[in-house]
């Protein structure tokens, strides 16, 4: 198959059958994309600003924020201008740059989560122990974990795909370079790189998933042994939003990518793909915030803060 390469770009297909609503699915998709942008903004910069905010659990926020941003940004502008400028076309090494950075961030968040979920076990299981075990070193060792280890789990699979000859046709049926669509141009036979990929997605989600789920099973045995009505409740309210988004989160994506092949419902995995990269990230920060008086009273005291000037 040697020098077989002759795709030098893909034409994202995108929702063909939208193209007559093109400015409202337009309008919507910018309003929900610059709704996350902001929210995930403003949790990163309260977060740095706001020394009260200082603590563990708001440090993975913000790092998940920052993921969240990547993932977003990699995705959703370029389905935009193609809507609004009829443009489908992407570059080959642009394709392949999307496709990783949007699973190594999605590998980041993954990461992150789970972190986050043993983070509140500490906090609600062993309060006494929280900021002995939670250092600041900890943190930060976490944190490049989740980083670096997202990244490093899929740039092998990445440089897999980029090294697949794509002879045409060159059309993916989809708003950005999913791996399932874009496998399936590639002139050679993919059997193995989709097991490979679907192993690889099954432990690093149900591996994330099951630890969380782990946590948060010890966190509700230590809840419903605390005495008080509203101990109970102020532990529950510091829990349900985090618990709130890993379902969310892990359920699309598990029904999108753990299944042993790439040639299942596209138009399904278009729409979930759209849930997953707008509408979550639009939910995701009043999620976390909506409730949380420590963060609306940061928020607001650093508002007071800038209008005074």
């Amino acid at each position: 198959m040697d020098n077989v390469t002759s795709v030098t770009d893909f034409i994202l297909l995108g929702f063909p059958e939208l193209h007559g609503l093109k400015m409202p699915f337009f309008t919507m998709f910018v309003l929900m994309y610059l709704l996350s942008l902001t929210g995930h903004s403003m949790i990163i910069i309260v977060v740095l600003t706001e020394p009260m905010l200082h603590t563990p659990m708001y440090f993975f926020l913000s790092n998940f924020s920052v993921a969240e941003i990547c993932s977003t940004t990699a995705e959703i502008p370029k389905m935009l201008h193609s809507l609004l400028s009829g443009k489908d076309t992407i570059c080959f090494a642009c394709c392949m740059a999307q496709g990783f950075i949007v699973f190594s961030t999605a590998a980041v968040e993954f990461i992150t989560l789970t972190v986050m979920s043993f983070d509140r076990y500490v906090a609600i299981c062993k309060p006494l122990l929280y900021k002995t075990i939670m250092t600041n070193e900890l943190c930060l060792r976490l944190a490049l974990v989740a980083w670096i280890g997202g990244f490093v789990i899929i740039i092998s699979q990445s440089a897999v795909v980029w090294s697949y000859p794509y002879c045409g046709p060159n059309v993916i049926d989809h708003f950005f370079c999913d791996v399932g669509p874009v496998l399936r141009l590639a002139c050679a036979d993919t059997t193995l790189m989709e097991l490979i990929g679907l192993l690889y997605g099954a432990a690093i989600m149900w591996g994330s998933f099951g630890f969380s789920l782990i946590s948060y099973a010890c966190i509700i045995f230590t809840i419903v042994g605390i005495p008080s009505a509203t101990g109970r409740s102020k532990a529950f309210l510091t829990c349900a939003s985090h618990l709130t988004v890993v379902s969310l989160f892990y359920l699309i994506l598990m029904f999108m990518y753990l299944r042993p092949s790439t040639h299942g419902d596209t138009r399904v995995n278009k729409v979930l793909s759209l849930v997953r990269t707008s509408f979550i990230p639009m939910l995701n920060p009043f999620i976390y915030t909506i409730r949380n008086k420590d963060f609306k009273a940061a928020a607001w005291k650093m508002l007071r803060r800038t209008l005074r000037f």
